[in-house]
């Protein structure tokens, strides 16, 4: 028998495939959008009243290539994958397995001996809203480490958040907002331990599998020796160095639950979707409670759990956003939740004329949708 969360996400599909229209094609827009900022290729699509209106992508799999970008390419999305795993984290709390304040000593004091004193008490949420004291730059040891790519996804995050404990903290637990990926880290390690099973299959069942994200997968998109997918780029801006798939290609999977998934576009939109029914209260997979605690920020502080909380006119009020980044992909997702809109771009290169080419992107649909 299907889970009630596994039916409500089929029902939730199958009403809006039979009430969607086929989206609009904004390729030759975004053509002339990436023509202008000389990235190799650019995806976008928007959102509205819960079904795709407009979709497009531009470009080539690597610069100076003939492989044009396809709609069922994937794109890596960096940081984006924080929202993710502070949504799995959510759907544990909601099984039981995990509280919002279950510390980092409860989980995974038996796994960390030489923990240090000051870790033992930091939350789960707190790490999810970066207040956990977490360093925003793995120490040089500690990276080592992570680039070392011993073991299985799992093994690698425990040598890194074991490496990382061993240290004080970088500020003192609960007092100060530092963006952390080492953070995120350490959380995905929580989830894995209290649901004994690695973050990647997690992540496949509870959330990429009941939403539909037949193309979500984790690291480089593309496969070694043949050029299938996008490739990454690096440099700021053309000519951009094509990163062939291989280690060089992507952070390593110790870092994985902050910064580690690729999708399609569709499915990057797809995901937005759903947050977006979630803070209408119209959501599935979790409880419009859960949704509510996954948005709001602590007090004085404009970041949630893997979004950041803003205002925006277009939006009618409050947006949630997220941009990500491996220093080869970019990716930025914009919600309005009052007015049922989402946007999101993406891009096979980073620095100021990817971020630019994905705003103008988001910039065009908003203007037009």
């Amino acid at each position: 028998m299907l889970q009630p969360s596994v039916l409500a996400a089929l029902l939730a599909a199958l009403i809006t495939a039979l009430h969607a229209e086929d989206p609009q094609d904004v390729s030759p827009s975004l053509e002339r959008i990436r023509d202008s900022h000389e990235v190799p290729a650019l995806a976008a699509a928007a959102i509205d009243e819960d079904k795709v209106v407009a979709i497009g992508i531009a470009g080539f799999r690597v610069a100076g290539g003939e492989e044009h970008i396809t709609l069922a390419d994937r794109w890596h999305l960096g940081s984006c994958t924080k929202s993710m795993t502070a949504s799995l984290a959510a759907m544990l709390v909601e099984d039981g397995l995990l509280r919002w304040d279950s510390t980092i000593g409860e989980v995974l004091g038996g796994d960390c001996a030489d923990m240090d004193k000051a870790w033992r008490g930091v939350t789960l949420e707190q790490l999810l809203v970066h207040r956990g004291g977490a360093p925003a730059h793995a120490s040089a040891d500690i990276w080592t480490v992570a680039c070392g790519r011993l073991g299985t996804p799992s093994e690698q995050r425990l040598a890194f958040i074991q490496g990382m404990l061993s240290h004080s903290p970088e500020v003192t637990p609960g007092t100060q907002w530092v963006y952390s990926d080492s953070g995120y880290a350490v959380a995905g390690k929580m989830l894995e331990r209290a649901a004994g099973q690695p973050w990647e299959t997690l992540m496949r069942e509870r959330l990429f599998e009941p939403l539909g994200m037949t193309s979500a997968g984790f690291g480089e998109p593309a496969t070694a020796g043949v050029v299938n997918q996008p490739w990454g780029h690096r440099g700021y801006e053309a000519p951009y160095q094509p990163i062939p798939p291989g280690p060089d290609a992507d952070n390593p999977p110790a870092i994985a639950p902050a910064a580690a998934v690729h999708c399609s576009i569709a499915d990057f939109a797809r995901y937005a979707r759903w947050h977006v029914a979630g803070a209408r209260g119209e959501g599935w997979l979790l409880s419009p409670e859960s949704f509510e605690k996954l948005h709001t920020p602590p007090p004085e502080q404009e970041y949630a759990m893997g979004w950041a909380v803003t205002q925006r006119r277009w939006a009618g009020g409050i947006t949630l956003m997220h941009q990500g980044e491996n220093e080869m992909f970019y990716a930025v997702m914009w919600l309005g939740p009052a007015e049922n809109t989402a946007f999101v771009a993406t891009c096979n290169a980073d620095g100021d004329n990817a971020a630019d080419a994905c705003n103008d992107a988001i910039r065009m649909l908003i203007n037009r949708y």
